[in-house]
């Protein structure tokens, strides 16, 4: 997707739609997905890197080993501000959303360079 890159490790019909597992990759000064709420539990775990996480109204910066919780209903985003690529682990519960995920791919393709860049 551009400077981000999603790849799925458990999810449909693997897990029931019960959960859905990801990794999300952002190259270095690398936008998330915007600010936006959903009613799944989120659990990031950060692998690589440090990434900026928004919850409810602050940010904080993640380094390699921080779990971040995301309750459902909770407005978040993610964005790699750094000069190195950083990646998270995503568990999401109940699971379900990948369908939507195809679409989610084309805004981020879409999306002009200077507005995914940090």
């Amino acid at each position: 997707m551009g400077r981000l890159d999603a790849i799925f490790k458990a999810d449909g019909a693997e897990s029931a739609n019960r959960y859905s597992i990801s990794e999300w990759w952002l190259e270095p000064r690398t936008r998330g997905p915007g600010a936006h709420r959903h009613d799944e539990d989120d659990v990031f775990y950060v692998l690589e890197g440090t990434m900026s996480f928004l919850l409810a109204d602050r940010w904080i910066d993640a380094d390699r080993g921080t779990l971040v919780l995301v309750p459902g209903g909770t407005v978040h985003d993610f964005e790699n501000r750094s000069d190195v690529r950083a990646g998270v682990l995503n568990v999401s519960v109940p699971g379900g959303f990948e369908p939507e995920m195809p679409a989610i791919a084309q805004w981020f393709r879409e999306r002009p360079a200077n507005e995914s860049e940090i």
